[in-house]
């Protein structure tokens, strides 16, 4: 149980976090364009907060209950080495420290086992005999069994710590944490929005009392597919009864996790019409960087391209670069020609940065780069181009691309599977990503120079 609520925290924290960085991203247009936040921003940063509030009081009862549990776990402890040093009996168990003596008849020695057995039984000497019961000693020690199995071995069993079980490491939702969140409609399979394709104009006017400007602006659409993503697992109704935890709970939240490794994916790398990942995006913003030995010197101006081309075709602030950890440790790698490191670990140091960290993480925010956060997100993908080994760094406005996500549901089945005493867990949620809506919003810097680096 207390592993459980270990991984509840965990989940709790790290959902915390996701409404925090949603919470400053409902500041972001405001602050970029040094106005007061709209009524519906107003609103959006009211629900967040009251969220991240909600969400601290769950933080705070897990810390509760797993203090609680941590206390009585350090009880049993103290009862079980109670017991260890006093045994079933109640009697005290001297501890004894065994240390390496050379034995008592050994060859070159300067006792005789023969002489010290006669003396013993024909002259009463007590230090022959105290010789001989500690040869004796020894002896039985050699001969002694042992703790392999068909030597007395079974009476020493494995101890099988399952509350600290080692759960698989998988990466997050990074990227999908930073899109504008929204709750799926019920009822639907796809959210079509109407977009204007061409816009209506004006000019000046040629003279008076003549015809002014008259465009008609025309309207377009963009489509959204509602994706299903589900998994499930299959488990012997015995596992459950004589497993001395819940391992349904451990099964469950393992595919709780997968899902957020697969949304996350589906939000990056998915090419399917009407669903497509930010990778995948028709008319994104194309960046080349290619080159067989990439320098961080050359990359960095693409980098400054990708943001340029949001604001030049957008006409908007990008708000975000993701890229893999892998690229983002070959920057922090790179120092100038005095050795000093480029990406500086402190913001402000005294000299020339190209990027400052935040903080050291394996996958969210790690610094800031030409003034916009840097996340690092591990399902960027790796085997991308004609090699099958580049990354892709992306730059993008976060709020231009719309994640709409269900309600996950987690459910388990004893009915389906009875004839064979199984019990069937389940796991899934609907989602649907809107990428379309502002393709110029979105740069994807590629080529050979994003090959796996070296260090």
């Amino acid at each position: 149980m207390l592993a459980y609520l270990r991984k509840q925290m965990t989940a709790a924290l790290e959902a915390r976090a996701a409404l925090k960085t949603e919470l400053d991203s409902v500041l972001t247009a405001p602050t970029a364009e040094n106005r007061n936040p709209s009524t519906d921003e107003a609103q959006r940063f009211n629900e967040k907060r009251d969220a991240v509030k909600a969400k601290d009081t769950e933080i705070e009862e897990l810390a509760a209950k797993i203090k609680d549990l941590e206390q009585d776990e350090a009880r049993e402890q103290r009862a079980a080495q109670v017991y260890a040093d006093h045994g079933q009996a109640g009697e005290r168990r001297e501890r004894v420290r065994v240390t390496s003596e050379p034995e008592t008849y050994r060859k070159g020695g300067q006792t005789s086992y023969f002489r010290d057995l006669y003396r013993a039984t024909q002259k009463g000497d007590t230090a022959a005999a105290e010789r001989l019961q500690r040869n004796d000693r020894e002896v039985m020690e050699q001969r002694a069994v042992t703790t392999t199995d068909g030597s007395m071995g079974e009476f020493v069993p494995p101890l099988w710590m399952v509350n600290d079980y080692v759960e698989l490491a998988r990466a997050g939702r990074v990227t999908a944490d930073r899109l504008r969140p929204q709750a799926l409609p019920p009822g639907t399979d796809s959210i079509s929005l109407p977009k204007v394709a061409t816009g209506t104009a004006v000019a000046a006017q040629a003279s008076q009392n003549t015809a002014v400007q008259n465009t008609d602006a025309t309207l377009g659409s963009v489509t959204a597919a509602v994706e299903t993503i589900a998994g499930q697992q299959v488990v012997p109704q015995q596992l459950l009864d004589q497993s001395p935890i819940n391992v349904d709970d451990i099964l469950l939240a393992d595919l709780a996790a997968d899902y957020a490794v697969k949304l996350d994916v589906f939000v990056l790398s998915n090419n399917a019409a009407n669903k497509r990942g930010l990778l995948n995006v028709s008319g994104l913003n194309a960046v080349t960087y290619t080159d067989a030995s990439p320098t961080v010197a050359e990359l960095y101006p693409k980098v400054a391209d990708g943001i340029q081309l949001v604001h030049t075709n957008r006409l908007m602030p990008a708000d975000t670069i993701v890229m893999h950890p892998r690229r983002w440790a070959w920057f922090t790698a790179q120092v100038d020609t005095q050795g000093r490191p480029l990406v500086v670990p402190v913001a402000n140091m005294p000299q020339n940065a190209l990027a400052a960290m935040g903080e050291n993480v394996s996958e969210g925010f790690v610094g800031t780069m030409q003034g916009l956060p840097v996340y690092v997100d591990p399902n960027v993908p790796t085997n991308l181009g004609a090699g099958t080994n580049e990354d892709r760094t992306l730059i993008f406005r976060s709020t231009d691309v719309i994640l709409f996500e269900g309600t996950p549901q987690a459910e388990v089945f004893r009915e389906t599977k009875a004839d064979q005493l199984s019990v069937l867990l389940r796991f899934f949620n609907y989602a649907a990503i809107h990428s379309e809506r502002y393709p110029k919003s979105i740069s994807v810097i590629s080529g050979t120079g994003l090959i796996a680096p070296t260090f």
